[in-house]
């Protein structure tokens, strides 16, 4: 997404790009994929950042504009509504921030005036600067809320949709998660990532934007403190004025022909997961599940790290993309459920491929079991009686199909802000330039483009 928007962005002023893809669907790490007939989104759990057209500030409506597309080209539908389900409370939430705050003074009634300075510091927080200061999360809730439990149960969701550093995130990024997902919330297509795709696909094919599928970079190759070209995986060398990758810091290092093959291992980011996909040929409304998204724990403190087991089974997140408001009472032909859990890179990948293949039918039963006790209780012989399809992707898919080291989805734990890599005309954006998700890649593929290329200083 970072790649497509700065492509597209480029092309407005004329530029010539060209974009390249190693695999045969664009999107990066949300994207698409189909099996038995049957097209499963990846990554996509929702659009955050879903704001009104008024919202002119809005990270969504800003995209919009700068790559002038309409907004109801992406056909956007708001969330039913979401919860966090920890042992003892739950706390529900919407797109509205002061029913979020309402739910908090409800539960936690000892902490809204910490809440109210939460905000407050928020407010006045540049979080899109390229240099803020290097605040951590953990600290500044402790010294606002005073109540863990509270700290935990905003961590939670936050962690699990933009953090790459276990157990805490940097506040800058804490501030930009909080927006999306509280003040802003989520939206989706009915037709999920592909609708995203297509309309930016559409929008830079009409700019005369160059683009290659299925087309690998081998090699960037350095001299005297520049990219002066870029050798293709079939051999073929390209020249280029600038060069913008969003494969990753450590990736995009090792790619360069001054840097040492195993360049940047010590920050390879440690965190990745599993998620399970289940289809049935009932709405998930029909089985009583009306949540958008269900963020839980079932421990007393939220652990984000790396586990020790395959799997860690403590926390998840539960997604249903049949449970938002379509129009005219659309939805999906058929019922979706998937759950991402925390998972060992390490593990994953030691594995021969038969004992894979039996871990993975193990871990997704386990993960399932904890989903029933998760979400509101249903009959199971009935939903198991309407399942019609399953898959399950590991640290390993992840590594495999999108090439980020250590199956790390967030990338490396330390963001590169301003983009700035060791050669002058080499930019980074995507996922560690530090903006994560779908509006936050097509931003940052946008700013970097805008600050780096467009207007240098």
């Amino acid at each position: 997404m970072a790649g497509m928007a700065a492509a597209i962005r480029l092309a407005l002023f004329d530029r010539k790009v060209l974009l390249l893809e190693r695999h045969n669907v664009p999107g990066g790490l949300n994207s698409y994929y189909a099996q038995a007939g049957r097209r499963f989104d990846v990554g996509l759990h929702a659009v955050t950042n879903y704001a009104p057209p008024r919202a002119r500030g809005a990270p969504l409506n800003k995209i919009f504009r700068q790559l002038r597309i309409g907004r109801e080209e992406f056909a956007l539908s708001e969330q039913k509504g979401s919860r966090i389900v920890f042992p003892g409370f739950d706390l529900s939430f919407a797109n509205d921030l002061e029913s979020f705050r309402a739910e908090i003074e409800s539960v936690f009634p000892q902490c809204i005036d910490g809440f109210d300075r939460l905000l407050a510091i928020m407010d006045d927080f540049d979080s899109l600067s390229s240099h803020p200061p290097d605040l951590s999360a953990r600290q500044v809730l402790r010294e606002t809320l005073a109540e863990p439990a509270l700290e935990d149960a905003l961590m939670c969701p936050l962690c699990y949709y933009g953090s790459a550093r276990e157990n805490d995130m940097e506040f800058a990024q804490f501030v930009i998660m909080f927006n999306a997902l509280f003040r802003e919330g989520f939206g989706r297509p009915l037709e999920g990532v592909r609708r995203v795709i297509r309309v930016l696909r559409n929008k830079y094919r009409s700019l005369g934007g160059e683009r290659r599928l299925k087309t690998g970079v081998k090699r960037i190759v350095a001299r005297d403190g520049k990219a002066t070209s870029l050798e293709l995986d079939d051999g073929q060398v390209i020249e280029a004025t600038h060069v913008v990758s969003t494969i990753g810091w450590v990736e995009t290092q090792r790619l360069c022909s001054d840097r040492e093959q195993d360049a940047g291992k010590e920050e390879i980011g440690r965190l990745s997961f599993v998620e399970t996909i289940t289809v049935t040929d009932l709405q998930p409304a029909d089985l009583g599940w009306e949540d958008t998204i269900v963020f839980f724990n079932t421990e007393e403190s939220f652990v984000y790290e790396r586990p020790e087991d395959l799997v860690d089974l403590r926390s998840g997140v539960i997604c249903f993309p049949n449970n938002y408001l379509y129009p005219d009472g659309e939805n999906l032909d058929e019922g979706f459920f998937r759950v991402t859990a925390l998972a060992d890179f390490n593990g994953w990948a030691s594995l021969d491929e038969s004992i894979y293949k039996e871990e993975k039918a193990k871990w997704f039963e386990r993960l399932h079991k904890v989903s029933m006790q998760v979400l509101p209780e249903t009959d199971e012989a009935r939903l198991n009686r309407h399942v019609i399809a399953t898959d399950m992707f590991t640290p390993r898919t992840i590594q495999h199909f999108t090439g980020k080291l250590g199956g790390a989805v967030y990338g490396a734990p330390d963001k590169r802000r301003d983009g700035a890599t060791h050669l002058s005309n080499l930019h980074l954006c995507g996922t560690d330039q530090g903006f994560l998700g779908i509006v936050g890649a097509m931003l940052s593929g946008i700013s970097i483009v805008n600050q780096r290329i467009l207007s240098p200083s």
